[in-house]
């Protein structure tokens, strides 16, 4: 069956399509492939004549429906914003499970788009890594952003840190953008900041303005963003935090959300499997009660230190329970 939904408008859509495809079609197969009795397909090719759709009706035993010479359907009215939420989900649909059917429609969108916005989009589909759920972004910093990863040009970028004070200017960072990664819910753009000879890592949902600059550069060869985003993220803190914890994702994420902490298998898929949990911190000091809080069994990599202020937690409950109540009376 075609048609993708139980109204009439996905139906009519549906048979546009069908009949853009070309050539004659007859009632019977239309109502087939729709689902519906050919009295339903007659009514809908009404509704496209009076849209203003130049269908065609041949009558006789071998006749059926056609679209009117040179007709084609019009652009596809979408703004950035409403095109990359559509393409992100169809493209995180198909990277997920493979689907076809969402790989296919991605390439429709694209297709009948303005050639304008069609050309932005296209370096957002090339340039990102778009695994998991997203954080929405300004469209326009997104789609330049992508366009100039892919294109190899540099970008200034209006970018407010972490923690920097309400109202205050966000910084003008100049930078050479290497690869754009979608992780744990946010968009990260990564590359050489100029300012700092380094490189760094971006959230895009930090970025109000991004516009591209003249002359172009050279990416490192083989640089795999992926790679480099897991590298790079929980650089710039006093502390880089793991630990293994045997508990499901869910349990994790209602005391470390993603904003806060990475969270993955720490190996093969099972019951009961083990979570390796990353993070940066400035401080040791509130993790001890985050873990006691989750009360699953769990083994701290790194650092040390994390392991010292766990015992020092343990010894305090332990001198807290075995401590003498006071008499009531006295």
């Amino acid at each position: 069956m075609v048609v993708m939904g139980s109204g009439t408008g996905a139906r009519m859509l549906a048979l546009l399509d069908l009949l853009e495809s070309g050539g004659l079609r007859g009632r019977t197969e239309l109502a087939r492939l729709l689902g519906v009795d050919e009295r339903t397909v007659r009514r809908d090719v009404v509704r496209l004549l009076d849209a203003g759709v130049p269908v065609e009706s041949v009558r006789g035993r071998y006749g059926g429906y056609r679209l009117g010479r040179g007709y084609r359907l019009p652009p596809l009215m979408l703004t950035d914003d409403e095109a990359v939420a559509v393409l992100v989900a169809l493209a995180d649909a198909s990277d997920r499970t493979g689907d076809v059917p969402a790989a296919t429609a991605a390439a429709k969108v694209r297709r009948v788009l303005p050639a304008a916005s069609a050309a932005r989009l296209e370096g957002l589909v090339e340039a990102a890594v778009v695994p998991g759920d997203v954080t929405a972004v300004d469209a326009d910093v997104l789609l330049t952003v992508a366009g100039a990863v892919r294109e190899h040009r540099p970008i200034e970028i209006a970018h407010r840190r972490r923690g920097d004070p309400a109202g205050e200017p966000a910084a003008r960072r100049v930078v050479h953008p290497y690869g754009l990664v979608r992780r744990d819910g946010r968009w990260y753009l990564l590359g050489l900041a100029l300012d700092r000879g380094a490189e760094r890592t971006f959230r895009l949902d930090r970025v109000e303005r991004a516009r591209t600059l003249a002359g172009r550069f050279r990416p490192p060869p083989g640089y795999d963003p992926v790679v480099r985003l897991e590298a790079l993220q929980g650089t710039g803190y006093r502390y880089a935090v793991r630990v293994r914890v045997r508990a499901t994702e869910a349990e994790v994420r209602r005391f470390l959300p993603a904003s806060v902490a990475r969270v993955r298998p720490a190996g093969p898929p099972a019951d009961g499997a083990w979570l390796s949990v990353e993070l940066g911190a400035d401080r040791l000091d509130w993790l001890p009660g985050v873990l006691a809080a989750l009360d699953r069994p769990f083994v701290v990599d790194e650092p040390d230190e994390l392991v010292t202020r766990l015992r020092e937690l343990a010894d305090r409950l332990a001198a807290r329970v075995n401590a003498a109540s006071p008499d009531v009376g006295s």
